[in-house]
């Protein structure tokens, strides 16, 4: 019998290293014949901490939210095999839902494997895909991933065979291949989680790239925030060079590759390429002037190539099963499965991993299971702070990157924030543009002025400030700003504005015209207000209410000064019988 307990950052955070430490204990305390191992993340965030027991006949029993009380019960379960003990803490058949609508590629070892130990990758045909590509041509590896329609999953969607065979193609003895693993959207986990739960699939999938390309130096540009990630991409790199694929000379050809890992300071800009690597050798992230592409002019000025990490982790699934069977899957315009980090007011939060061509009602209701709290869904952000507001009578929308530019909103990176009918739509512009502007380099003045000026004007209608004639303005500033920006941060940054303007224009005119949040969030613009008939004069709103705002007698209807009413929802928080009415 073996145990697995899930250590992904998201089970960390849940408490999963307590939980191995007291199972550690209780094995050994009651000198039970059982492995214990760890594991990644298995994409069931909602879940965590996460225990999976493989039983002596192969099946596994997955135990979900697991505490420090259930310790014992699972102790018990190892030397009696008795399932009742640990039917309660069974995952069900509706959260298993979850993964089983799933196509799992990028994600296929993501939580069935200890992401620190290379045999466990090399049990499941680890290295393999590299090996063969050794026996080839780079150039016939370049065909493979051209046939596999393989488009890069940083955002761009840019067909992943050009930029590799632009990088051959330049001329010189010395190329770089960069990995982006800097993931700066809000609310996306992705790459983390693919390089904490399988660092030898990235790997694998980097060194057939620098095969293909021609390239004997790896760098891997990781955003400080993640040091979990970091440790065991640093592990795994020793591990892949004890293994003989990291080095020189490797498995007895001529082909020598060696890695570095670069921490980076978390600048939302460095997604861009070329900011990253300015960031890489040293200087502020700032993106340069195009061309030349780094392909012909890149890190320290030579041919360089860079990839996200889910554009890796593809690449070594492509290598051994062939690029039609990856092209098999998707649309037309979009082949290959996508990974999204599935967020918000969302019943199953996690990383979904989906074939192109399903819908986002497909994701949010199968897989997601709908919107939690009995809530109404609203809409969904695509695309991080670059990417639109998609309503939900769009829900039907296939999920390509060609569909989904059509909306408004882009793939991006792949973060899918739920939202439900208490989100307000300009409050979510608002947060998204206060990021960019912050986030923005500063080079160019349409991105740093414009944004800085579009986020003021919003501000000011969330506040009830807004005058007529604002959403005009907006309208022309976000195309100056998308036209005049130099990189992809500033001309994306107006998407969330656009996108919510489109769809949700009648939350901007309520701001505006009627100094109202229709979706009662904009506090500034909310009225607090007492029923007198379920008031019962508990006097608890009172007593808490922090400017005395609050008036009446024990157990009498009270009443709210609106001129003294700060409109901090207090009251309604602390109120037991639904009395405080918001509008």
């Amino acid at each position: 019998m073996k145990i697995a307990v899930g250590q992904g950052s998201c089970g960390t955070a849940a408490g999963a290293g307590k939980v191995y430490n007291l199972l550690e204990k209780a094995i050994e305390e009651n000198k039970l014949n059982t492995e214990l191992t760890i594991t990644g993340c298995i994409g069931m965030c909602f879940l965590e901490p996460i225990v999976d027991i493989y039983l002596d006949d192969g099946s596994l029993k997955r135990l979900v939210k697991v505490s420090e009380k259930d310790i014992p019960a699972i102790a018990e379960f190892t030397k009696t095999n008795d399932f009742d003990i640990i039917a309660g803490l069974e995952v069900t058949d509706e959260d298993n839902s979850f993964l089983t609508q799933q196509t799992r590629i990028a994600l296929r070892h993501c939580g069935l494997i200890n992401p620190e130990i290379i045999e466990d990758y090399m049990a499941d045909k680890g290295y393999n895909a590299f090996k063969k590509s050794l026996t080839m041509t780079p150039e016939a590896v370049i065909d493979e991933i051209k046939i596999s329609g393989l488009a890069g999953r940083g955002g761009a969607g840019f067909p992943t065979w050009f930029k590799w065979d632009a990088a051959r193609k330049s001329p010189g003895e010395v190329k770089y291949l960069i990995c982006n693993a800097d993931e700066g959207d809000p609310g996306a986990f992705m790459d983390r989680a693919i390089i904490e739960s399988d660092p030898h699939n990235l790997i694998e999938g980097m060194l057939i790239a620098a095969y293909a390309i021609g390239a004997k130096n790896v760098v891997v540009y990781v955003r400080a925030e993640y040091p979990l990630a970091i440790a065991r991409l640093q592990k795994a790199i020793e591990q892949a060079k004890v293994a003989g694929f990291v080095g020189e000379n490797i498995l007895g050809t001529n082909f020598n590759c060696d890695f570095t890992i670069k921490a980076g300071a978390g600048a939302f800009v460095c997604g861009e390429e070329t900011a990253l690597i300015e960031s890489l050798e040293g200087h502020r992230g700032m993106p340069r002037l195009k061309p030349p592409f780094p392909a012909q002019s890149g890190f320290w000025l030579k041919p360089s190539n860079i990839n996200n990490v889910e554009t890796f982790a593809n690449v070594p699934w492509i290598m051994l099963n062939g690029g039609p069977a990856f092209a098999a899957m998707g649309t037309e315009d979009s082949k290959g499965t996508k990974v999204f980090a599935l967020t918000g007011k969302i019943k199953r939060g996690g990383l979904v991993e989906i074939p192109m061509g399903k819908t986002l009602n497909d994701v949010i209701f199968k897989i997601g299971g709908g919107i939690r709290d009995g809530g109404k869904f609203k809409g969904v952000q695509m695309g991080g702070p670059s990417g639109g507001c998609i309503p939900a009578e769009l829900g039907d929308t296939i999920i390509d990157y060609k569909k989904l530019n059509e909306t408004g909103a882009i793939m991006g990176s792949g973060g899918m924030v739920v939202m439900d009918e208490n989100t307000c739509m300009v409050s979510m512009a608002k947060f998204f543009l206060d990021f960019t502007a912050k986030e923005s380099c500063g080079k160019c003045i349409h991105c740093r002025i414009g944004t800085k000026r579009l986020l003021e004007i919003l501000e000011r209608i969330c506040i009830g400030q807004g005058r007529q004639g604002d959403i005009e303005l907006m309208e022309d500033l976000c195309n100056e700003i998308k036209s005049g920006s130099l990189c992809g941060l500033g001309q994306t940054a107006p998407n969330p504005v656009l996108s919510t303007i489109r769809y949700f224009r009648n939350e901007y005119e309520a701001h505006i015209n009627d100094h109202k949040c229709p979706a009662c969030e904009c506090t500034e613009l909310l009225t607090f207000k007492i029923d007198a008939e379920k008031c019962t004069g508990c006097t608890l709103c009172k007593r808490k209410c922090p400017v005395d705002a609050i008036t009446g007698d024990v157990r009498k209807p009270h009443t709210i000064d609106f001129e003294k009413c700060i409109q901090c929802g207090k009251c309604k928080e602390v109120c037991r019988f639904d009395a405080v009415l918001v509008s």
